[in-house]
């Protein structure tokens, strides 16, 4: 099947998946109202196989270090499907079902599948990786760009972390945990009950963002959006919590975006 866009519908619903576009959500309408910031690099795309940072894009996998391409130099970002096209595994009305092949400059040979699902009062996204070959570190999670603005009030975040994972200088975890401090944030948090965080547009929309992984990256230092990313390990994750992919276990990971009017 091509990488055309899909859209996908579920009663006054409406989501548009870009396939060639890194496999992005390019917008979700509820009611008329665009949720998700517009522009080829907004959306919603997936992380993988890796989420925000790796430190000067090196990775140890064993006795062997992989340098990956510094696309926010002095380090690697968000993985590499979001610059690929990914392929168009089947389409209904309110589903459609995405593939990505794992290719250079990522070293292992694996697949990625990714499933957004419609209904009337949520969107749900779901990850997998799989390996061709031997076991790879790996992480995945998403990047929505969420509009600040719905034409009424700005957006209020609001959710409950057990701990905020100290930011250096440098944008990077330092490995400490601290007590979570109030915003604008560009940091990871961890929720080990599982992500959790709501996101209310006043008079208007709600939209509880949970996952059962227990990390959620925030970011809402710009203008024009709030970003609140679900993953399966914090920035610089691949050095310093790897998930696995073996040949008999791949890693897996969902996302649930429930809304309610107001």
């Amino acid at each position: 099947m091509s990488d055309e866009d899909i859209t996908l519908t579920a009663g006054d619903a409406e989501a548009t998946v870009q396939p060639g576009n890194g496999g992005r959500v390019g917008g979700l309408r509820v009611g008329g109202l665009e949720l998700l910031r517009q522009g080829e690099r907004f959306g919603c795309f997936p992380m993988v196989p890796w989420c925000g940072r790796i430190r000067d894009g090196r990775f140890r996998d064993g006795g062997v270090v992989h340098q990956m391409p510094l696309n926010a130099a002095p380090n690697a970002i968000h993985g590499t499907a979001r610059d690929g096209a990914w392929k168009t595994a089947r389409v209904t009305a309110d589903e459609a079902v995405l593939t990505y092949d794992l290719v250079e400059p990522w070293p292992y040979p694996g697949r990625v599948t990714q499933v957004v699902t419609l209904t009337e009062d949520g969107l749900t996204l779901t990850m997998g990786v799989e390996t061709y070959g031997s076991s790879f570190p790996a992480q995945i999670g998403w990047h929505p760009w969420f509009n600040r603005n719905l034409g009424a009030e700005d957006v209020q975040v609001a959710f409950d972390p057990a701990w905020q994972e100290e930011r250096g200088d440098d944008h990077l975890p330092t490995g400490n945990r601290i007590e979570p401090k109030p915003g604008p944030w560009d940091d990871c948090f961890g929720m080990p009950g599982g992500v959790s965080v709501a996101l209310t547009w006043p008079g208007q929309l709600r939209v509880d963002v949970t996952s059962p992984e227990e990390w959620v990256v925030v970011y809402d230092e710009q203008e024009a959006a709030v970003c609140v990313e679900p993953q399966t390990g914090p920035p610089d994750g691949l050095n310093t919590l790897p998930r696995l992919v073996t040949p008999l276990e791949p890693l897996e990971a969902t996302t649930t975006w429930s809304w309610s009017r107001l």
